[in-house]
């Protein structure tokens, strides 16, 4: 604290704002961690990622999206996550969303990814299809994004169907 400053101030002209952490994030805005994830249908040479975001602080998916690795997936995938107001977004590298995240929001590094990395290893543990080397694989796009798609709403957003 500012012991000198407070000397000089006049307390009718101090005003203090007390949140709590849970209150002040949603006074702020939502922050989000994005990340793709690289799998395959068929073969190796068809390349099949998933696009997901969560919620940096209780590591809960908000959206997800199946594409290339292409900035028009990451668009499908941000217009998704429009209705939340995320203000904050904490990615890797990838120009994607440096090319389509403004500045101010966007903060590029590991250090805030980490849940997002801990959801890809869950992922890649239960989904077979998910693993790099494997003799589990999808043969069509369709099924490939149905059954990851299902796990994903059932474990993550507890709908079963």
């Amino acid at each position: 604290m500012n012991q000198a400053m407070l000397k000089h101030l006049h307390p009718e002209c101090v005003e203090v704002e007390i949140w709590r952490a849970d209150e002040l994030e949603v006074q702020r805005g939502l922050s989000s961690e994005l990340d793709e994830m690289w799998s395959y249908v068929r073969s190796k040479a068809n390349p099949r990622w998933l696009w997901h975001a969560i919620d940096h602080h209780t590591a809960q998916v908000l959206a997800y999206v199946f594409g290339r690795r292409q900035d028009t997936v990451f668009l499908e995938l941000k217009a998704l996550l429009e209705p939340f107001g995320i203000t904050r977004y904490f990615t890797d590298g990838w120009g994607a969303y440096e090319r389509h995240v403004e500045a101010e929001q966007h903060t590029v590094g590991k250090a805030n990814t980490q849940k997002i990395e801990s959801k890809h290893i869950n992922l890649r543990t239960r989904i077979k299809r998910l693993v790099r080397r494997t003799i589990c694989f999808s043969k069509t796009t369709t099924m490939h994004d149905l059954v990851i798609g299902l796990f994903i709403n059932r474990y993550e957003f507890g709908v079963s169907v």
